[in-house]
């Protein structure tokens, strides 16, 4: 397969690293059911073992609480539904207003179909949640409070949340804080021990490995109730068939990109400050969006006035050029970015914005081309736009 002209979607997903095809692609080869009790399936059972074992080094946790799942979004659901559950009468969420919506969504349905009270958090224009307004939050009522979720760094904007502090604020009033770390694990360092967090999500296709696989780290002595039933696989939390290939390319992308994330870290921050720096002087009046600062390494989110960020989107792609309106989970949705609504953003700045992610794949070259084609496709955009 040819690779795209500049792949510039890193955050949607990123490609496999070859240490994560290797590992899935030795398990291929084998037959056997981690639940079998004869030799095929205790071979694929030690395999699920080592790679819970691996992850569990790599983020400084134990690897009793690593729970396996299909992915981030299935994580997502368990932290927050089976937390909400199993803390009963409780009825108080406390979720940011810019989290993923696989985390909005099941908070969202618990409030329709179950009686959960949602509250969104406010950010300020940079998306953050602030401790105080954490901990305002909680005193309005902290018995009545379930579970609190923010996640790690924001998918659309990559700024980073202050979770060891907002972590601490929940543990001061005994209340379990989920956080979704989908995007930075393997861009910034992660130890869900030193996090504070109760209950971490991360997905394997955004840290190089395969989709249809991630894990919620579960702290001990935290038993959320199982959002689905069955053979009780996972700490009789979680139920499923165990995809050992899978969890075998997940547990080598983690380990990978753990290792190399701080060299990683240095070589896509200065990048993106250069895709920044050339994507202004290319476009005067672009906005960026975002934490200046404290976002994360790869991430550069646009706001042009005057575009449809979905217009802009398809003009570059006929270019060579792969990028995102925000989510990709919810691209095709012509409604501005519910993230940079919560951020204070206007509506045509919500509908009229970009997000240029990179990774480990990524170079100067993609930059290049990116600027290369850019300002006449903003100015077609544009044009559009006017008539």
């Amino acid at each position: 397969m040819t690779r795209p002209s500049a792949y510039l979607d890193h955050a949607a997903t990123t490609p496999m690293l070859p240490e994560a095809i290797e590992a899935m692609t030795e398990q291929l080869k084998r037959v056997g059911n981690a639940s079998s009790l004869h030799a095929a399936g205790r071979q694929v059972r030690r395999v699920v073992e080592e790679s819970r074992e691996t992850i569990a080094d790599a983020l400084g946790a134990r690897p009793s609480e690593v729970v396996f799942t299909s992915g981030g979004t299935e994580a997502d659901n368990l932290a927050i539904k089976g937390l909400y559950w199993a803390r009963r009468p409780r009825r108080r969420i406390l979720i940011s207003s810019v989290e993923h919506h696989a985390a909005l969504d099941p908070a969202a349905w618990l409030a329709d179909s179950q009686g959960a009270e949602v509250e969104l958090l406010d950010v300020d224009e940079y998306g953050r949640v602030h401790p105080d307004t954490l901990r305002a939050a909680i005193e309005r009522d902290p018995d009545g409070v379930a579970m609190i979720s923010v996640m790690w760094a924001n998918n659309e904007v990559g700024t980073i949340q202050p979770v060891h502090v907002l972590a601490a604020v929940a543990h001061d009033h005994g209340i379990p804080f989920h956080t979704d770390a989908v995007q930075a694990i393997g861009l910034l360092p992660v130890s869900f021990a030193d996090s504070g967090a109760d209950a971490l999500t991360l997905t394997g296709h955004k840290v190089g490995g395969p989709m249809g696989v991630g894990a919620l780290l579960l702290a001990r002595g935290l038993t959320p109730v199982s959002v689905q039933h069955g053979g009780g696989q996972e700490r009789d939390v979680r139920s499923g068939t165990l995809d050992a290939p899978a969890i075998a390319g997940l547990a080598a992308a983690v380990r990978t990109s753990v290792k190399e994330q701080e060299a990683l870290g240095r070589r896509l921050t200065s990048l993106r400050d250069e895709l920044i720096e050339r994507v202004r002087q290319a476009v005067p009046d672009v906005v960026l969006n975002g934490d200046p600062v404290n976002r994360l390494p790869g991430n550069a989110h646009f706001s042009f006035p005057g575009c449809e960020g979905d217009a802009l989107l398809m003009l570059l792609d006929a270019k060579g050029v792969e990028c995102s309106t925000g989510s990709a989970c919810s691209a095709g949705v012509a409604q501005p970015s519910h993230v940079l609504l919560a951020m204070g953003a206007d509506a045509a700045a919500g509908r009229g914005s970009l997000r240029f992610t990179l990774g480990h794949t990524s170079t100067r070259d993609d930059v290049d081309r990116l600027i290369e084609v850019l300002p006449a496709a903003v100015e077609r955009a544009r044009r559009a736009g006017l008539s």
